[in-house]
């Protein structure tokens, strides 16, 4: 790629009249783009008037199914065996706390039925399997003398004397609810919600919006209505997500300060109002525009995709600044605006191409994540750099030839040319970095960086897959619902970080003898597992009713092996817990409450769970892996650990390619890719020690970082190539790509930088630690680019290595 420069005046003549122009110069795409520039505002502006309209349809949501990796075995026989094992996937769980001495208060239980009644009302809901002490599918079971006895834990004559509170004490005491549905303090009771992912109403996805927003009223109401007597805590997949989807909503504000941040950083350096509100505006339009098709093609923005449109402003207003500069310079020589624009359009086009081609290719490596809500990013990052390849290139430099540049700011950039070729202004800040150059700056630089990276790998070591800190991750630990999730996990005998091993067999196999001991042993296994807190088995229900068929002797709390009390024992929890095995008695869960779902802690229960599997299973009995909330987190840190490191080859190959197509030089391509390598180990290093796991919110931040990262490299080295190819020596080659683009680079790193830097101050702690990884990548990448750029280029792209390139050169056309 052969770039044109500034100083190459007698290329690009200074032209004052518009008549002394050729307007059928240039490629057909410039003619087309300028000769007809009033289509293409009047397209713009009906894009945006459409945009606009379907971009007040878009829908804040998210999806159970989709945050799963659809492929992996643990999934696949989730899926399958779902609507066999109810309870395990997504579900609500609305804990409701009394600040008397227990839950046997009349006053407490008319607000817990009250509460009951307005969530079993909630769409989405999957009524058939809500528990609660108000339910009647909540039932106990009694041996007496006359045999079997039960019914609903809640008396059919409770009323709210002291004989019906005593009975339902009693009730309680037998139903074997204590530490499940009741608190062991008997402080608290749960009403437990399974939810569909279709809303049977609507036949739309499940909205998770609207969801939360009904339980926060129902939190609300009955807190006030309970004056201060309970407090009602919510937890589950569910309301993690809601409260995502609320935090989303923050972020216009996040959006708006980076737009604000952008507009003073480049006004700053450009000092022309006109130019810099040209810019951010089309920045912001190429956001609206985004945000208007993916509505339009039925897309829904999810928390993890509000990244892109952030990114999408930040890579348009950034990259959109070196036009400006062009066309600025051009105007402060007296070029008529039309022409200016004209002329950067035929500079820049093919390396602002590149540039973006690698911005896509940081997200297009994401599609090797098998996480549906990773490829919709995809998706919606394609779109908005297909946008970006119109806006910046092609809109911008027209809106510029419309607006043009205000003489005094242009004049003042090239004052300050001036004064930076007479070593005054920013000419100190590039004296500086022009001495890396030089030989002793030079190695000094590289062993520097070279040590950092041996410390920065040895602490990137520490980095896990997956979550690092108990509660939720998305979340800051004084945060609602961690607080709400500290409560349910030290007042609960379980949790809701659930682990399921599914048992399956052919009808009526799961109640046969072998296979309850089966049952027996894997639930033994789990239990040495030091992070499960406890086990549920249908081996275990059984057990029980055995044991109160022959009067509560404890020697026949077992699994019998006479097959007809077997059956007996199973037909009566069929009857009182439907949801500890299916219909024909095919299917069971073993259930593995964990006492969190940190990295290590899935690993190692999934590693007992995968050995007995394979040393138990057979054609009659199969042990499928996993269901439950901790089993689908196993699998999605399993897809992550997969797919980490290969994705990241992915992206340094291709990047490594768009850089020897521009360069045309291996050696440059090396010099490229070191910088961005070190940055990758740092952040690495960076999250070890920030207790930041590689997960699905932050695997696309390290793509990202290299993908986008590369530009300030390019911008540079792309011009001090050519400069050395004309034979300069590199000092001053350097010198002059700082010269030409140093500013820019600058500018790029720091607008960049302020696009994300607000996501610091998120309620999202997620999306925080997304923005303060960004942040760090942006200007590093900026910082690793300005130095080790011409230090490495003291070694690998020399006065000596041109001088070769040249004589082979010559050599070859003598012969020819």
């Amino acid at each position: 790629m052969k770039i044109q420069l500034d100083d190459g005046i007698d290329d690009y003549p200074v032209i004052k009249d518009l008549k002394d122009f050729d307007p059928q110069s240039g490629t057909l795409l410039e003619r087309l783009s300028f000769n007809y520039r009033w289509v293409i505002m009047l397209g713009c502006l009906l894009l945006t008037i459409a945009s606009g309209y379907m971009m007040s349809k878009l829908v804040l949501n998210a999806s159970f199914e989709r945050m799963i990796p659809q492929s992996h075995p643990y999934i696949k026989n989730y899926l399958e065996n779902k609507n066999e094992i109810k309870g395990l996937g997504n579900a609500l769980y609305i804990t409701v706390e009394t600040t008397g001495n227990d839950i046997f208060d009349p006053q407490y239980l008319d607000l817990l039925m009250k509460i009951t009644d307005e969530a079993f009302l909630i769409p989405g809901v999957d009524r058939a399997w809500v528990k609660s002490l108000w339910m009647a599918g909540v039932r106990w079971n009694e041996v007496t003398e006359e045999g079997f006895m039960g019914g609903p834990v809640m008396p059919p004559t409770y009323d709210g004397s002291e004989v019906s509170l005593n009975q339902l004490r009693t009730n309680i005491a037998r139903a074997d609810i204590v530490d499940k549905l009741v608190a062991r303090d008997f402080k608290s009771s749960m009403v437990f919600l399974p939810l569909v992912d279709i809303d049977p109403n609507t036949g739309k996805p499940l909205d998770y919006s609207t969801l939360t927003d009904k339980v926060e009223e129902i939190r609300a109401k009955y807190e006030a209505e309970g004056q201060g007597k309970i407090k009602i805590h919510v937890t589950g997949f569910a309301k993690i997500v809601g409260n995502l989807i609320d935090g989303m909503k923050q972020m216009s504000i996040f959006f708006a300060l980076a737009v604000l941040i952008s507009t003073i950083v480049i006004y700053l350096y450009t000092r022309c109002i006109r130019s810099t509100f040209a810019l951010i505006i089309v920045s912001v339009l190429a956001v609206v525009w985004q945000l208007g098709i993916i509505s339009a093609l039925g897309f829904e923005l999810d928390p993890y995709q509000v990244l892109v449109p952030f990114l999408i402003f930040a890579i348009g207003a950034s990259h959109g600044a070196q036009r400006m500069n062009g066309i600025m310079q051009d105007v402060g020589r007296g070029t008529h605006p039309i022409v200016a624009a004209r002329y950067t359009f035929r500079r820049l086009f093919t390396a602002g191409l590149t540039a973006i081609l690698a911005d896509a290719v940081s997200f297009a490596v994401l599609m090797l994540i098998d996480i549906p809500v990773i490829r919709n990013l995809v998706m919606t990052a394609s779109i908005g750099v297909m946008i970006l390849v119109f806006s910046k290139l092609i809109l911008l430099p027209v809106v510029l030839s419309y607006t043009g540049v205000s003489i005094k700011a242009a004049k003042r950039s090239l004052e300050a040319d001036t004064k930076e070729a007479a070593g005054k202004g920013f000419a100190k800040i590039w004296n500086f970095f022009e001495l890396f150059t030089e030989k002793k700056w030079a190695i000094g630089a590289i062993g520097a960086s070279a040590v950092i990276s041996v410390v920065a790998f040895i602490m990137a070591m520490g980095v896990q897959i997956g979550d690092v800190h108990p509660g939720a991750p998305e979340f800051w630990p004084d945060s609602v619902y961690n607080q709400d999730a500290n409560y349910v996990n030290s007042h609960y005998g379980f949790s809701s970080d659930q682990f399921a091993v599914m048992v399956k067999t052919g009808p009526d196999g799961i109640i046969r003898y072998p296979t309850l001991v089966e049952l027996d042993r894997l639930a033994w296994a789990l239990k040495q597992v030091p992070s499960v807190q406890s086990v549920t088995t249908l081996a275990d229900q059984l057990g029980k009713l055995t044991s109160g068929t022959y009067d509560g002797s404890p020697k026949w709390l077992t699994i019998s092996p006479d097959q007809k009390v077997l059956d007996y024992a199973a037909t009566r929890t069929i009857e009182n817990n439907p949801d500890f095995v299916n219909a024909d008695l095919s299917v069971t869960p073993v259930v593995a409450y964990l006492t969190d779902h940190k990295a290590q802690t899935l690993k190692d229960v999934a590693k007992v769970a995968e050995e007995f599997s394979k040393a138990h299973s057979d054609k009659d009995t199969q042990f499928l892996l996993a269901a439950g909330t901790s089993g689908i987190d196993a699998a999605t840190n399993a897809v992550v650990e997969k797919t980490n490191r290969t994705m990241m080859l992915y992206v340094y190959a291709v990047v490594a390619l768009l850089c020897f197509w521009t360069y045309k030089s291996w050696r440059a391509t090396i010099v490229t890719l070191i910088p961005l390598v070190i940055t990758s180990i740092l952040c690495e290093a960076i999250m070890a020690q920030l207790g930041i796991g590689i997960k699905v919110a932050t695997l696309p931040v390290i793509a990202l970082g290299v993908g986008i990262g590369v530009d300030y490299a390019l911008y540079l080295l792309a011009v001090q190539i050519v400069y050395q190819r004309e034979g300069i020596p590199l000092a001053e080659s350097y010198s002059k790509a700082l010269r030409f683009t140093g500013k820019v680079v600058f500018l790029v790193g720091l607008t960049m930088a302020a696009a994300v830097v607000t996501w610091a101050l998120s309620p999202i702690k997620f999306q925080a630690d997304m923005g303060i990884l960004l942040t760090f990548m942006f200007l590093w990448n900026l910082i690793g680019a300005l130095i080790l750029v011409p230090a490495l280029s003291f070694f690998m792209l020399n006065d000596k290595h041109f001088k070769l390139a040249v004589d082979k050169e010559m050599k070859q056309t003598e012969i020819g």
